[in-house]
């Protein structure tokens, strides 16, 4: 049943094996008797409730499911910890690689599904009723940041109708899963970070609530960043640019004023504050180059750059501006290796999440 707005979906009996889970998943019902705004997927033992839009497929003048679920051929691919692409996969576009990460998720979803029952019907209604990775993120997003008041029929057609327009968007959205996949090691799977990642669900309405900004729909943009920020304890002005390639970890109280830049392939932990002095208006808050790594609990404040490939010890206060491939740490921060000739990083910080190398040899660290 619906309720308060959400998409219900009962449980399934833990009684049923994985062959008979499996047989089911695969099963499509007979006939779809339609709502005003809802199709009802019927066979037992998983009701499913998906919203009109979601399955009004290309070259589908029924307007049912031709494809639900559909999974990717072969078998599971876990790539090596650098993510290279298997041999057989030449990707020529964007699109190529989301498809391919798409289809690891979809593996991954039944997977899980078949491994542990109890997860059945919630991996059904969020990965695998869905035939593409925007409607899959839509669906979970509109679920997560729905309230009595705002309905996830909506939010799930705005997610969708800026996800499907926009193309360089989708291609931040895998290029933000495949950062959480490879730097951190407790991301066990695609489908996990989609699911349980609060950072990179964060970050995917963001990107949204952005799109809604420059489109001059700052009420709405709002209301949704406000929403967000409960949901998610992560606030990131919709005005704020940020990149691809992005790392939340963690992510709780996360903090992106309205005039920050974050560039591309960064890693920013939990407790981050990129905000302004207080003292001015207008362009007030940092801007953080492409590869930046910043520690948890770390403050940068004001107009100021930080370098591409710079890293940002935790617990750090900036206020100047940190040179490129450098590492600035304490309160206030200073460089290590000294203000005139700083210890260059080797590595791309933002992307090794290497937060301790520069101990060795920052001469006043004491233990």
């Amino acid at each position: 049943m619906l309720l308060a707005g959400r998409f219900s979906v009962p449980p399934l009996p833990f009684t049923y094996s994985p062959s008979i889970l499996s047989s089911h998943l695969k099963t499509y019902p007979p006939s779809f008797p339609s709502s005003s705004s809802f199709y009802r997927h019927r066979f037992t033992p998983l009701p499913i409730f998906t919203p009109r839009s979601s399955i009004n497929q290309d070259n589908n003048t029924t307007g049912l499911p031709t494809d639900l679920p559909a999974m990717p051929a072969g078998e599971l691919i876990s790539p090596p910890s650098t993510m290279a692409l298997p041999p057989q996969f030449s990707l020529e576009s964007s699109d190529d690689e989301e498809a391919w990460v798409w289809g690891q998720i979809k593996a991954e979803a039944r997977r899980d599904a078949e491994s542990e029952p109890a997860l059945a019907s919630y991996l059904y209604s969020t990965i695998l009723s869905h035939s593409s990775l925007a409607r899959s993120l839509s669906f979970h997003l509109g679920n997560k940041l729905c309230s009595s008041t705002l309905l996830s029929t909506l939010l799930y057609d705005l997610f969708l109708n800026v996800l499907s327009s926009d193309a360089p968007l989708r291609a931040a959205v895998v290029a933000d899963l495949r950062a959480a996949r490879v730097r951190d090691p407790a991301c066990l799977s695609f489908s996990h970070c989609l699911l349980n990642y609060k950072g990179f669900l964060a970050c995917q309405a963001h990107r949204v609530t952005h799109r809604l900004w420059i489109q001059e729909r700052q009420a709405l943009a709002l209301a949704l960043h406000a929403r967000i920020s409960d949901v998610f304890s992560v606030d990131i002005h919709p005005a704020a640019t940020i990149g691809k390639g992005i790392l939340f970890d963690h992510a709780t109280g996360v903090v992106v004023g309205e005039t920050a830049v974050i560039g591309n392939n960064c890693s920013i932990l939990h407790h981050v504050t990129l905000g302004g002095t207080g003292k001015a208006g207008g362009d007030r808050h940092p801007k953080v180059g492409d590869g930046v790594l910043i520690g948890a609990g770390a403050t940068i404040l004001g107009n100021i750059k930080i370098g591409d490939g710079a890293k940002i010890g935790a617990g750090s206060v900036v206020l100047i501006d940190v040179p490129p491939r450098t590492t600035a740490v304490g309160n206030p921060a200073r460089l290590v290796g000294g203000k005139e000739k700083p210890s260059k990083n080797s590595d791309v910080p933002g992307e090794s999440m290497d937060h301790t190398s520069f101990i060795s040899e920052w001469s006043d660290y004491i233990i």
